[in-house]
């Protein structure tokens, strides 16, 4: 990740004090693995480039870790406790250990996944290259981990992640966004990256 862009992302996510404040919160309980993920970083760019709010039209925000321990008790424990350092906020989180997401992945999105062997591997399969980052504090200095680098995140190219999304999915959520910020680029389905159906047939 070249340091322009880095600089350009922090710059841009300093700008939602309600998301700063959630990453120091959350870097004091000292998760295992952990990253806020997904759409509130993406979308936090994205309304910054229309010269929205920062945290304008963020449904939630996404706080993923890895712990081996698979136990759904263990999951509610720390989402409790994720909830309650957050009570305050104005915000919806959406808290999910990744390494037990293979569990109720086909009840929701009707096909399997095998489990993940980190927290680095499931954001490398989230549904586009633009949402598959994740950030966190790590002593003050934010950490940021993009496996397709944030080139299409700062010039809002909306490409999707074909390794394990539906081309429905995909669209709907691009659908979605584009009404929402009308500056995006969609690729179309048949340009984006990995192989269709590699991972949900």
């Amino acid at each position: 990740m070249a340091d322009e862009n880095k600089v350009r992302l922090t710059e841009g996510l300093s700008r939602n004090d309600i998301l700063i404040d959630c990453l120091e919160r959350v870097s004091s309980l000292a998760l295992p693995d952990w990253y806020l993920g997904a759409g509130c970083i993406s979308q936090t760019i994205w309304n910054v480039a229309h010269g929205n709010s920062p945290s304008a039209h963020i449904l939630d925000y996404d706080l993923v870790y890895y712990d081996p321990d698979q136990s759904q008790e263990k999951e509610r424990a720390i989402e409790d406790n994720v909830r309650q350092i957050l009570k305050d906020l104005p915000i919806d989180v959406d808290v999910k250990n990744q390494a037990r997401v293979h569990r109720w992945y086909p009840d929701r999105f009707g096909y399997n996944i095998p489990p993940y062997k980190s927290i680095e591997e499931a954001i490398a399969t989230w549904p586009t290259t633009a949402t598959s980052l994740g950030v966190r504090l790590t002593q003050d200095t934010i950490e940021v981990f993009a496996p397709f680098g944030i080139e299409d995140l700062l010039n809002q190219v909306v490409r999707a992640n074909r390794v394990q999304v539906t081309r429905e999915i995909f669209e709907m959520k691009a659908a979605r966004w584009k009404a929402t910020w009308p500056g995006l680029k969609v690729v179309p389905w048949d340009l984006g990256l990995g192989i269709e159906g590699e991972r949900h047939l």
